[in-house]
């Protein structure tokens, strides 16, 4: 055959291949409805092994590369996981016409609480410096007022701390939170908020605002005084797999002091000292490995975010700088290895290392 028929023949395939994806999704639609009304959870891992463990086998008996079968079933399994909890959320709505206020609705995070409130029949109004006041939105959030049913609180994390402050002047009936990845400059507020006798907690979402997918997430509930509140809380997202973690205000600054503080430092480290190499970046490119395109990948997503929001983290937590210490000390233990030759010191170092993280899995 002419290649010109090859390459029209792959393409009536390829036509195939979309319309038996558009079938799938058509079958997930209603196996989603089947699941919401017997009340079965949306995830079976169990069934989604079953799919994997099928197209493997079926993949090596056709001759067809089953690590390409699996990542094509998982990315289908995702999509279909991502319609099912979208029309979860929707069918479930909590909203039914109640009102959400998300102050700092125009940033990454408040967009997504912004949307998911909408989602679920929110009467959603959004108020942020960085617009201008039109239907719904407000450039200056006490022009809103507080007469919300649920007030989200998703500004930096300095003004969010003034923004609770005068919230608790003003009392609003509703359920009020913050998203705040930090809560040590919060927590003042927090408290005065609860004093005041207002319907508060405090939120952590640990995945970023591109989520679409809230399974295998985590959700960080602090309680401040109001186990209300927080129950409210958590039943926003009731309808959702978000993975539902209680802590401790106390708890969550210190632990994030590593899980963002440190690891946030380590990769600001690993591209400082790439900067400042005097190695070009299109020479090391060329000379990649898989630990260092891996660690790239990582450290690229880092130097692309908030700048401001990341020096926040550190510079406000009061457990920030013995994570810090930790990574310095761990450097010069390190650097003291390599330049003693002590071999048997640096492998001690891995060894433990893998102890640790083995802990993890």
């Amino acid at each position: 055959m002419e290649l010109e028929d090859l390459r029209k023949n792959l393409s009536a395939i390829d036509r195939q291949l979309v319309e038996l994806i558009a079938e799938r999704q058509r079958i997930v639609g209603e196996i989603g409805k089947t699941k919401r009304d017997s009340g079965t959870g949306t995830r079976d891992y169990k069934r989604e092994k079953a799919v994997l463990d099928m197209g493997r086998a079926q993949a090596e008996e056709l001759g067809v590369d089953p690590d390409l079968v699996e990542e094509l079933l998982r990315l289908l399994i995702y999509t279909s996981l991502e319609s099912q909890e979208r029309e979860r959320v929707i069918a479930e709505g909590k909203g039914d016409g109640r009102k959400a206020l998300v102050i700092g609705g125009a940033g990454k995070m408040g967009r997504w609480f912004a949307e998911f409130f909408a989602s679920q029949g929110f009467a959603t109004t959004i108020a942020d410096v960085t617009i201008e006041d039109g239907p719904n939105q407000y450039r200056n959030w006490t022009d809103a007022g507080v007469d919300f049913d649920v007030i989200v609180v998703a500004a930096p994390l300095a003004v969010s701390g003034r923004i609770l402050a005068q919230l608790a002047v003003l009392k609003p009936q509703g359920l009020v939170f913050d998203i705040g990845s930090l809560k040590t400059p919060l927590i003042d507020g927090l408290q005065e908020l609860h004093a005041a006798g207002c319907r508060v907690t405090s939120l952590h979402p640990m995945y970023g605002p591109n989520t679409r997918l809230l399974s295998n997430r985590h959700l960080i509930f602090c309680d401040v005084g109001n186990s209300q509140a927080t129950a409210d809380a958590k039943e926003l997202f009731a309808a959702t797999m978000v993975e539902q973690l209680d802590m401790s205000l106390e708890d969550h600054d210190r632990m994030i002091a590593y899980v963002l503080g440190l690891s946030h430092a380590l990769n600001i480290a690993f591209f400082t000292a790439l900067a400042e190499s005097g190695e070009a970046a299109p020479k090391l490119a060329r000379m990649s490995s898989t630990t260092f395109d891996s660690q790239l990948l990582v450290s690229a997503a880092v130097a692309e975010d908030n700048p401001h929001l990341y020096f926040e983290i550190q510079n406000l937590n009061k457990f920030g700088l013995g994570p810090l210490d930790a990574l310095c000390a761990a450097a010069r233990r390190i650097r003291e290895t390599v330049a003693d030759g002590d071999e048997a010191a640096f492998v001690e170092l891995m060894e433990r290392g893998r102890d640790y993280l083995a802990m993890r899995s």
